[in-house]
């Protein structure tokens, strides 16, 4: 009996002793607070209850030229696809609002208020993770624990969802009552029960449909059902060739993303703002001087946008969204950055900008753009070419 009173109290004082899950549950989500996560829920690792719903997605090709979302949607199916023996989800969100849009300027272009800070918000997040991972193998080293954002195959939103964190909103993010929908999403995978946060059932969106009647290229086929192949966010980040003709118009003046579902959401009027230095915003971002932007080399765009979002569609996409964005406000200070274009060492480029001067209805550009037919080589920039003498060929002067 002596003996075994002594090894019972050898467990009880060591150090790294298993906390039984409301305690354990109870420090990581204090901790996440302490470390700038202002939401957090746990749920258990299961199969998302949309996973069925993704796959129809994919299936009806909503997913446009983000392959990598095919090629791997089998690891949806279970978190243990993210880390093999995942009992448990502590998923986390950070508010990323920082301050009122301001007013468009002629050559301005616009950028999703996630990006206007100094940093990648995936480099800021996986910090926090990284700490928070360290603080959990200093409460018990034999946890095993992977933090993810963003990258790994996770349906985050219906995790949160199952943590209690929010609901889906008809425009397929994730809303909570109080943060509305400017947050980040992140996810703490753990070996280890937690305890559980109750979901969140009802879809506080009511009949609002405020979000999907705002939307400029109206990308959503129904609610909660996002055609990505039309959402400017997708054209301008993830789609890497042309954008469609018929799209460019609707895509107005965002270079990077889009914020037009959330501004109008009633749940984010009175969403707090963000106390994290990092995504404080750049005076250039908000709004951003597009004409510039042509005359900046690859290295040189990478050495000011290397560490901020805007590197992730490369030089390449972002000129091509700038200039369908000049091309949507034609203004003839803008001419000799889109004649520029028509220079670059991109097709990409040289095929948007002569769009752009297309829709400028100036025929003192239609020489530029002649020249340029004369000596370019690639087909699709030809054609864009052509089409955009076409629009200049007032009364057959060419």
């Amino acid at each position: 009996m002596q003996g075994s009173k002594s090894n019972d109290l050898s467990i009880i004082h060591r150090p790294n002793a298993k906390m039984n899950p409301a305690k354990l549950t109870q420090s990581l989500k204090s901790e996440a607070h302490r470390l700038g996560f202002q939401l957090t829920g746990a749920c258990p690792a299961v199969t998302p209850q949309g996973f069925s719903q993704f796959i129809q997605w994919i299936e009806h090709g909503y997913h446009g030229e983000m392959h990598y979302l095919e090629e791997r949607q089998a690891a949806y199916e279970h978190p243990s696809a993210v880390m093999p023996g995942v009992t448990s989800l502590l998923m986390l969100g950070i508010n990323y609002q920082t301050e009122t849009p301001k007013k468009w300027r002629p050559g301005s272009g616009r950028i999703a208020r996630y990006a206007w800070g100094t940093v990648d918000y995936h480099e800021m997040v996986h910090g926090k993770l990284k700490s928070l991972k360290k603080f959990v193998f200093e409460l018990d080293p034999s946890i095993h624990v992977r933090g993810v954002v963003d990258t790994a195959p996770l349906l985050e939103r219906e995790f949160a969802q199952l943590a209690g964190m929010g609901w889906k909103a008809k425009n397929t993010l994730l809303i909570n009552k109080v943060a509305g929908s400017w947050f980040f999403l992140a996810a703490l995978l753990l070996d280890v029960p937690l305890e559980y946060d109750v979901p969140v059932q009802t879809d506080h969106c009511g009949t609002c449909t405020a979000c999907l009647d705002a939307c400029p290229t109206h990308a959503f086929i129904q609610p909660h059902v996002l055609d990505a192949s039309r959402c400017i966010s997708y054209l301008t980040i993830e789609h890497r060739t042309s954008i469609p003709v018929p799209l460019r118009s609707m895509m107005d003046d965002w270079i990077l993303g889009c914020d037009v579902c959330q501004d109008v959401c009633p749940w984010n009027r009175k969403a707090p703002l963000s106390e994290e230095s990092s995504l404080m915003p750049l005076a250039t971002h908000n709004p951003i001087d597009l004409p510039t932007l042509f005359w900046l080399s690859d290295e040189q765009f990478r050495a000011r946008f290397r560490q901020t979002p805007l590197w992730r569609p490369k030089r390449r996409g972002i000129l091509r969204n700038a200039a369908i964005a000049l091309g949507n406000h034609p203004d003839v200070t803008n001419v000799d950055a889109l004649c520029h274009g028509l220079m670059d060492v991109e097709p990409l480029v040289r095929g948007a900008s002569a769009w752009a001067l297309g829709e400028h209805g100036q025929f003192m550009v239609a020489a530029t753009l002649v020249a340029a037919l004369d000596s370019e080589k690639d087909e699709e920039v030809r054609q864009e070419l052509r089409d955009a003498i076409k629009k200049l060929d007032f009364n057959g002067q060419l």
